[in-house]
């Protein structure tokens, strides 16, 4: 038999796509650019939606297909805007944005079946990899529901249902889904991991915690505001108070008249300071998130050095590598001590007392009237500086003016306002002008207690900025001058504000706090297990090590044990149960007329079936021919019955109640 080919000049579309299987495409397209709002520009996403919107309602109005130009004009404008706002297409942002570009591109010329297959293969590889950038429970279970209008697309797409609502389309992908988390979670524990990804993109390097190696007034303000969780600190004991949970992650050194900088102090391969322990120390476990920095955070002044950490001269921590993964270290420290109690060395000293030239001139009289007037008592100096902030009419404020070149002197002298950076700041500067060392620190102060799980939850609204002096005999002491304010403009930052006055907690908050215990559980149970995690995962049998060979073996014997359940229910499964709706509602009917004796012989056929029962019930015959006639019109004159028509005929048996027969 010979081929026939269309007539030249006609375009042949192998099966036209309809009008729900388009609708649920466009609503998968609209939860892939949803799901990479988070990190694309607003405007981006907003412009991509709308250019769905628009398709989507031409189509359907107008029946109209998209110009090839448009498309074409489309495809090269993606890549062009991509770089155009990343400066390379490179990077998880810059792929995320192009392939969402691409997608939408690929829903305009979606005209057939076959292109919206490709489309929905597109978007669930588009949809999951928005799990590159947030791993959250709440964010995982959204990507996960997001996949349900993709699997409806795909049900619709199927022969004789193009046409059906949108539930007989949703249903079975629901279910699917369902079905399939077990096997989700077999693969999950027994499928062997790689020690290392097989794979990666380069990312922009930003930190996720925020603070970074140089402070100047204001800069801390972001985080301030920022309820993203920084980490969470459990204690093999009970936590210490309120007061002692300083966090120290940077110590600051030089200052350059705007801001405040590690400087060579912090950089040299100095040993650690001598410290005094007075009380016993505490120990403790932080699991922090990604920062993609080196620094580490610990309570107070840690004395012991983690795995893969170093710790500087000032005690403070830093990783070899960058943390770009949840990070767990256990640390010991020290919250009553007497740090470098016996003498600071030259070089420490200089450092801790050098200040620019021809910046702050007022402040730096200041310093000295208190020097002159305490003969050089760096106690009673410390004691002038922090009755100015309690008596001077300062204020904390998140909203705090703009500071000109003199920053101190504008500070301390006409603005009177600020938070934690501003404070530190100042009270460092005024102590280095005084004579005495001084250094400021940043970290993070306070936290949640979740007294249910035991553990310290810090948010990144917890940052804070404090000060360390050293004094004869006593070593580094650490001040923190914020808390000496006495007038608090709190700020709905909508954070736990463990920054001093850092901001009053919305109603929402306690209870976020307490259900943080569902997203640690995650971090450290799916998120953090990884190819070490899983080695250890037959050891409550007795085994130290698991071996790939030993996952491998488990997972043949689930998958055996999985098929043996299957083939065991399908055995069990009753062999009269109907193939569709229509032989179901057949069934539903020969039991109506089983129950007042007409029963349907084996070798019966419907239609014999039908006139038999028509016979015997002559009050009823001609609603039972009827439904005679619709049954074998349904079974036999379609290669698929519509499921309009189906819906009618089950409608009209389960209104169909055949009185019984008298014989």
């Amino acid at each position: 038999m010979k081929r026939r080919h269309a007539p030249p000049g006609t375009r042949v579309i192998a099966s036209t796509l309809g009008a729900l299987p388009f609708d649920l495409l466009c609503l998968t397209v609209l939860c892939v650019v949803g799901a990479h709002v988070p990190h694309l520009p607003i405007w981006y996403t907003a412009t991509l939606a709308a250019i769905v919107v628009v398709r989507w309602w031409r189509r359907r109005k107008y029946h109209r297909r998209v110009p090839a130009w448009l498309r074409i004009v489309m495809l090269v404008a993606v890549p062009l805007a991509v770089v155009a706002v990343y400066g390379s297409p490179f990077g998880r942002e810059a792929g995320a944005a192009i392939v969402c570009g691409l997608l939408v591109v690929k829903v305009l010329e979606s005209e057939s079946v076959r292109d919206a297959r490709m489309s929905i293969g597109f978007a669930c590889f588009i949809l999951m990899s928005a799990l590159l950038f947030d791993q959250s429970l709440p964010f995982t279970i959204l990507v996960g529901l997001m996949l349900l209008p993709a699997l409806a697309t795909l049900r619709a797409l199927e022969p004789g249902l193009s046409r059906s609502g949108w539930w007989p389309a949703f249903k079975p992908g629901t279910v699917t889904l369902a079905a399939s988390l077990p096997a989700a979670l077999v693969g999950f524990l027994l499928i062997p991991r790689l020690a290392t990804p097989l794979w990666g993109a380069p990312d922009s390097g930003q930190g996720r915690t925020g603070i970074s190696d140089r402070m100047a007034p204001g800069d801390i303000h972001s985080l301030l505001t920022d309820n993203a969780v920084a980490m969470r600190v459990g204690f093999d004991g009970a936590p210490p108070p309120e007061d002692r949970r300083y966090f120290r992650g940077m110590v600051l050194w030089e200052f350059d008249g705007r801001a405040w900088l590690p400087g060579a102090a912090a950089r040299r391969p100095w040993p650690p300071a001598p410290v005094g322990i007075r009380d016993p120390p505490t120990h403790y476990e932080v699991t922090l998130l990604p920062s993609h920095r080196h620094w580490m955070f610990a309570l107070d002044v840690p004395i012991d050095t983690p795995e893969e950490a170093r710790m500087g001269p000032d005690h403070t921590l830093r990783s070899a590598q960058p943390i770009t993964h949840t990070f767990r270290y256990r640390v010991e420290s020290a919250t009553d001590y007497r740090m470098d109690p016996e003498g600071l060395a030259p070089r420490l000293r200089a450092a801790a007392l050098e200040l620019p030239e021809g910046f702050d001139p007022r402040a730096r009289a200041l310093a000295a009237r208190w020097r002159a007037q305490t003969g050089g008592n760096a106690a009673e100096i410390v004691r002038h500086a922090l009755n100015l902030f309690h008596d001077g009419g300062f204020v904390y404020d998140l909203d705090a003016p703009p500071l000109g070149r003199d920053s101190i002197d504008d500070f301390l002298f006409d603005t009177r306002t600020g938070f934690c950076e501003h404070y530190a700041s100042a009270f460092t500067f005024l102590m280095r002008a005084a004579g005495v060392p001084a250094r400021v620190v940043v970290g993070y102060q306070g936290g949640y207690w979740n007294d249910f799980a035991h553990y310290l939850l810090v948010r990144q609204s917890d940052a804070h900025a404090w000060a360390e002096v050293w004094l004869a005999g006593r070593g580094w002491v650490r001040v923190d001058p914020t808390a000496a304010v006495s007038r608090v403009m709190l700020a709905d930052t909508g954070g736990a504000a463990g920054d001093v006055g850092g901001g009053s907690i919305s109603w929402w908050m306690p209870w976020r706090n307490r259900m943080d215990v569902v997203n640690r559980w995650w971090g450290q149970t799916v998120v953090g297990f990884d190819a070490l995690e899983q080695s250890r995962l037959f050891r409550p049998f007795g085994i130290a090590r698991t071996s790939a060979q030993m996952l491998g073996v488990a997972l043949a014997v689930a998958v055996f044990l999985a098929l043996g359940v299957g083939a065991l229910l399908a055995s069990l499964r009753p062999r009269a149960k109907p193939r569709d709706a229509l032989s179901a509602a057949q069934l539903r009917l020969q039991r109506k007329l089983a129950r007042i004796g007409i029963v349907r012989g084996h070798a019966e056929g419907p239609r014999d079936f039908y006139l038999r029962t028509a016979t015997e019930l002559p009050d009823l015959a001609p609603t039972v021919n009827k439904l005679a006639a619709e049954y074998l019109a349904l079974r036999y004159a379609f290669p698929e019955p519509p499921p309009e028509r189906i819906r009618v005929f089950v409608r009209r048996l389960r209104n169909f109640h055949p009185r019984r027969v008298v014989k």
